[in-house]
């Protein structure tokens, strides 16, 4: 039995994501990954079943590793105010550092047929918990959880993916939009 290689199983996910964002889903054959990742058509049979389970592994590995990313820079301990800006300036952060990848999981995350088949992502429901421990020390107010996630993360979203603005103005955009979410939840 083969065994599996770190940097191989890398370049594979590497090149998955660039096909998917240069070509789509059906675009990026087992053939055409293998041929950018360096490997054979076989060797990415090694670390995953077929192209469907590969592309939800990917896409899980990486929405976990943006909710890690969030959820390490809060602390309960925070105020309210401090909670929702180290949030929203995490994800942004994370964004622009991270295009490619985020690029991937939005594309994934908004095509039903794939995204179905990953269910019991932990740190969403880690994230779907923060939201209720505020809740319940009544930092933010009790809307819904998913209004508040949207409220919370789709304005960061639209600000980090407008390409149109300068570095200055995204960043002055963002602080203006902390103060707006700040307003709209958190209990004062």
């Amino acid at each position: 039995m083969r065994r599996k290689d770190d940097e191989k199983e890398r370049s594979i996910k590497e090149a998955v994501i660039k096909l998917i964002l240069q070509e789509g889903f059906h675009g990026a054959s087992i053939s055409k990954i293998a041929k950018l990742a360096g490997v054979s058509p076989a060797t990415v049979y090694i670390y995953f079943e077929n192209k469907e389970n590969m592309l939800q592994d990917i896409y899980t590995e990486y929405s976990e590793e943006i909710f890690d990313y969030l959820l390490d820079r809060v602390d309960l301990k925070m105020n309210g105010q401090q909670m929702i800006e180290i949030l929203i300036r995490s994800y942004y952060n994370y964004i622009i550092e991270n295009r490619e990848i985020f690029s991937f999981v939005e594309q994934f995350s908004n095509c039903p047929s794939l995204a179905s088949g990953c269910s019991g992502r932990k740190n969403i429901c880690n994230i779907h918990n923060l939201i209720e421990e505020m809740k319940k020390k009544q930092i933010i107010k009790n809307y819904s959880d998913d209004n508040l996630l949207a409220i919370i993360f789709y304005p960061v979203k639209a600000i980090a993916a407008d390409n149109h603005k300068s570095e200055a103005e995204r960043a002055d955009l963002l602080k203006e939009m902390i103060i707006i979410i700040q307003d709209a939840i958190l209990n004062h």
